[in-house]
């Protein structure tokens, strides 16, 4: 089998507050394998941003890595800094109104970044990124080197910010939620140019995302995080089709062509400084069993592919937790 281009193992990140220690993310385990989309879902405060962060090497000062390995190629990041990854890895951020300097023109922003990350002169950068502005569909691509962040549209930012990532010609793409400031068909165009870039360059994807429609057009296979702790993941068909833990299926029924009514999942996210022992969706979970309680779940495989971290994975969701 083709070894994974990302590898992170029984990862776990704490933060360290005024409330004491929040421990953001505990034992998470995927892996990213060559020209594979993955997807992770979750809701807000289950971890996902902070899981991007890992690999980019970017958390906060006051964060630390108690245990995991995180690597990319065959290299522990971790063990190098992140050094090995530098210009490998390109990040594609949320906000495209945000992530673009007001006052430099958009061409030389990004060429400052292929400066320090790409090789060849300053003409070889020039050409590459132009090419890089027709292969994300910006109009007017070498007038565009010229332009300042404000005379772009919200799509055409986007478009940047991917142009940007790929500047370096990396191996993996990293999106945290790239399509959340944008319209429903802005949205679209730029789910399809993401996909067909990855298809054509042979890139793999890190995607984080809350919407399950999204990761149904996107993503070859999920990861669904709760409260740090990976709870399934699969084959996007298997788990969207067969969902098998409780959260999954909740989560599911929240989307709108499925939902029975607006209340969405009871309770909230338990906070990362008092996250509850064994399973930590067993006070919202419409099946908990006294055990839930007492033991953490481990990821059981179903079939060749599908991990569930549920013991209860057979019995069915009654239907009226979904109503």
């Amino acid at each position: 089998m083709t070894s994974p281009l990302l590898s992170i193992q029984d990862l776990s990140v704490h933060i360290r507050g005024d409330a004491g220690v929040a421990r953001i993310l505990d034992g998470i385990t995927l892996s990213v394998p060559p020209g594979v989309t993955m997807g992770v879902v979750g809701e807000s405060g289950c971890g996902k941003s902070t899981l991007l962060r890992a690999v980019l090497g970017i958390l906060p000062r006051n964060a630390s890595i108690p245990h995991g390995k995180l690597e990319f190629k065959g290299k522990d990041l971790i063990q190098v800094n992140w050094s090995a990854a530098r210009g490998r890895i390109g990040f594609v951020p949320q906000d495209p109104y945000l992530s673009l300097n007001p006052v430099f023109r958009a061409g030389d922003q990004i060429r400052e970044i292929m400066r320090k990350h790409a090789q060849g002169t300053r003409k070889d950068h020039a050409r590459t990124l132009i090419d890089l502005f027709r292969a994300v569909q910006l109009p007017d691509p070498v007038g565009a080197l010229a332009k300042y962040p404000h005379q772009f549209s919200g799509g055409q930012r986007q478009r940047l910010l991917i142009a940007a990532a790929l500047a370096c010609a990396p191996d993996l793409l990293v999106a945290d939620e790239p399509t959340t400031a944008l319209d429903v068909t802005t949205q679209r165009e730029i789910l399809a140019l993401m996909r067909n870039l990855v298809s054509d360059k042979g890139l793999s994807l890190l995607f984080v995302t809350h919407d399950f429609g999204v990761l149904a057009a996107l993503c070859d296979r999920v990861t669904v995080l709760y409260a740090g702790r990976v709870v399934e993941s699969g084959l996007t068909s298997d788990v969207l089709r067969h969902p098998q833990h409780p959260y999954t299926r909740l989560l599911l029924a929240c989307h709108p062509d499925r939902a029975v009514n607006l209340l969405g999942i009871p309770g909230t996210v338990p906070a990362a400084t008092q996250q509850p022992e064994g399973c930590r969706f067993h006070p919202r979970c419409p099946i908990a069993r006294a055990a839930c309680s007492k033991e953490v779940p481990p990821l059981t495989p179903l079939g060749s592919s599908h991990l569930v971290a549920c013991p209860w994975y057979p019995d069915a969701l009654p239907e009226q937790a979904l109503a």
